[in-house]
Order: C-alpha cells, then sequence, then structure tokens
C-alpha cells in the first residue's frame, strides 16, 4: 500500500516564499494544508491542521520560529516534524532550534527536488540533515548557548558499545561508515542508534550529536575528549 502524502505547513513571513513552496510541493502530491505568517499563526495552523511536517521560517515578526517551534513539539501528543528555513547555512538561531526539537534545516535556496526529498525524508521519522553538518552548527554554537535540562540525560544507561556509537555519530559518521569502523552490519548499527535514541528520549540523530555536545561526551572542534575509550 502507498503511505499517504505528507500533510504540511509552511511558516514564513514572505508570501512569494510561500507560494513557491506551495507550488514545489504541490506538483509532487505533497498537500500544504495551511500557510502562517508567523509563529503565533504558525502554532494555531498546526494545533488546526495536524500536519506531518512544518517548515518553519527563523526570522518572523512577532513570534519567530524558534518559540514557534518550542510551542509546537512541546506537549503536544501527535509532534509534526519541525524544519527549520533559513538564508544562512550557520545562523545562529538553527542551533537553538534544533535544540528544542527541530529535526533538521534547509536553506531558503534549496532545489524543488531537495525540497521535496527533504519532506518526504523527514516525514518518514528520519533526521533531515547529515551529523557532519549538524556538528558544525554544535561545535559553533554549543560553547554559547546555556544547556536547557540537559541533566535528565542519562548517559550512564547506554552500554560501553552504545556510548561509542554515540560518539561517532557525533562526529559525523554515517551507519555505513560506523558499520566498517566497528566491523557490524548495518542492521546491527541501526539498533544500537534505535536504542541509544530510546534511552535518552530523543528524536532522531540530530538530537542525538546535540546531547553528545551538551554533556560533554564530545568537543567542540577537537572532538571526542575521551578518545581512549575507542582505541
Amino acid at each position: 500500500m502507498t503511505a499517504a502524502a505528507p500533510r504540511v505547513v509552511i511558516a514564513d513571513d514572505q508570501a512569494l516564499v510561500r507560494a513557491g513552496f506551495r507550488m514545489i510541493l504541490a506538483s509532487d502530491g505533497i498537500e500544504v494544508v495551511a500557510e502562517a505568517v508567523d509563529g503565533a499563526d504558525a502554532v494555531r495552523a498546526v494545533r488546526r491542521t495536524r500536519p506531518d511536517v512544518v517548515l518553519m521560517d527563523v526570522r518572523m515578526p512577532e513570534v519567530d520560529g524558534l518559540e514557534a517551534t518550542r510551542r509546537i513539539l512541546t506537549g503536544a501528543a501527535d509532534q509534526p516534524r519541525v524544519v527549520i528555513l533559513t538564508t544562512f547555512d550557520l545562523d545562529r538561531y538553527v542551533y537553538a532550534a534544533l535544540a528544542a526539537g527541530a529535526s533538521g534545516f534547509l536553506l531558503k535556496d534549496v532545489s524543488p527536488e531537495q525540497l521535496v526529498a527533504a519532506v518526504r525524508l523527514v516525514r518518514s521519522g528520519d533526521a533531515l540533515l547529515a551529523p557532519s553538518i549538524t556538528r558544525r552548527l554544535v561545535e559553533r554554537f554549543a560553547r554559547q548557548e546555556t544547556p536547557a535540562a540537559t541533566g535528565h540525560r542519562e548517559l550512564a544507561a547506554l552500554t560501553p558499545r552504545e556510548r561509542e556509537v554515540l560518539v561517532l555519530v557525533a562526529r559525523g559518521h554515517s551507519n555505513a561508515e560506523l558499520a566498517e569502523r566497528l566491523h557490524l552490519s548495518e542492521a546491527t548499527v541501526k539498533t544500537h542508534v534505535g536504542r541509544i535514541l530510546g534511552k535518552l528520549g530523543l528524536r532522531d540523530r540530530v538530537q542525538a550529536v546535540i546531547v553528545a555536545y551538551e554533556t560533554g561526551l564530545v568537543g567542540p572542534a577537537r572532538g571526542d575528549h575521551r578518545r581512549d575509550q575507542l582505541s
């Protein structure tokens, strides 16, 4: 049976951006169930339409995309996947949005093919960002932010192998690279990643990378400061 097309809310204060994204998505059979002109409008639209994916601009008047993401992903039973839209690939707000629960980000000059692929990927439950891209963001901003409520992150619940996998995920390794390095099958790697996400209460690999940095398991720029554990 073919999966139903993703249902999307587009939140951006520029009408031309919204119209362009709507046209691209509609041409591929993806339904845009609502448009929003600011963050507050986005929150209302999400509660009204219960979409699968929200394309969320960071910089909007009144309530910005960061605060809207927090509101959407706090306490909702059926949470959509939020993808941040930004003009700059190292926008300082992107890190905070990812920490708030967003599943990745897109540059606004994304190609039509990339936009469609991104929406479908995120809807399927995966993280949009390659961990290496997330790592660039985290390395630049993690030490400038005050991590929120990371004390509950029970890294002690992870097995030594799971901690090893988490460190390598945070360094930007793909499942295939993890499998080769650890001499495991990709299926086993996916199982380890899934268990890590479950134990730490995380949505996806993006969140795992952030936790690895925020808890000090991996340090900015120079990588894991406990390298001897991996030797």
